[in-house]
């Protein structure tokens, strides 16, 4: 499998998945234009992308899809209440309901639930044979029941949203720092450290973190919070890759 994540921040987020003939995007929150652009650079003719699965409705993660699906017809994976929101926005041709484990082409594909103030949130793990890449943005915690199947995966993308000591020394109001620290908010880096950790095992050659806050984080703060708690617990990983909102990240071969 190859994973390119073309953006990602509180401005739009977007992740390209390929394994053979199957090529697969995870939210579409940029322009149609942008990332139409990006998939032409790694080599990708967007008109080729089989699929869009959705994490939520939240604008930074679905402003182009609208765009992107009447242009290419590509057709849409929705659990059936982001089905629901997504259709109240516009007329939904090419879709799939999904609400439980499912493949498309050679990718198996396991879903769980996140908690997010949205009506319904969704990360995923990807797998093909011994390759498997874990997909977790915007959510508050991840539930103990879900601990299981995440471990020992070949690659994890997870939100390492903000710095708590950033935040609350920060410029948002009160509530909105609340909502961020919140079970229904997002995962600090200490958050997604500590969750990375528990989670990691032999298999593991890379952790991409993605969804730092522009005004609540930093690259550096991020990188040296995982650094300090792996090693805390004598781990290692051979890559760590940090998204940005306007830039790529390399292709990674799973």
């Amino acid at each position: 499998m190859k994973i390119c994540v073309l953006a990602s921040g509180s401005k739009g987020n977007c992740t390209y998945i390929e394994l053979g003939e199957t090529r697969l995007l995870v939210d579409i929150g940029t322009t149609s234009l942008y990332a139409e652009k990006k998939l032409k650079e790694i080599g990708v003719d967007p008109r080729q992308v089989n699929g869009i699965l959705i994490t939520h409705t939240h604008t930074d993660h679905i402003s182009g899809i609208r765009v992107f699906v009447k242009k290419y017809k590509t057709k849409l994976y929705l659990t059936r209440k982001i089905y629901q929101e997504l259709s109240k926005e516009f007329s939904i041709s090419s879709y799939e309901i999904i609400d439980h484990d499912f493949d498309i082409g050679d990718i198996s594909i396991e879903m769980f639930k996140t908690s997010h103030d949205t009506p319904d949130g969704n990360a995923y793990i990807f797998s093909h044979n011994d390759s498997s890449i874990v997909y977790v943005t915007d959510t508050g915690y991840i539930h103990l029941k879900n601990h299981g199947k995440l471990k020992n995966k070949s690659l994890y993308v997870m939100e390492s949203n903000h710095d708590v000591e950033m935040l609350m020394n920060g410029s948002y109001p009160y509530h909105l720092k609340q909502r961020i620290l919140g079970d229904e908010g997002h995962l600090s880096n200490i958050d997604c450290s500590n969750y990375l950790s528990k989670f990691i095992g032999d298999k593991t050659k890379d952790i991409i973190l993605i969804h730092l806050s522009e005004d609540n984080n930093t690259k550096e703060k991020a990188l040296e919070t995982l650094e300090e708690t792996l090693a805390k617990k004598n781990q290692f990983v051979e890559h760590v890759y940090v998204s940005t909102q306007h830039e790529r990240t390399d292709v990674i071969e799973v």
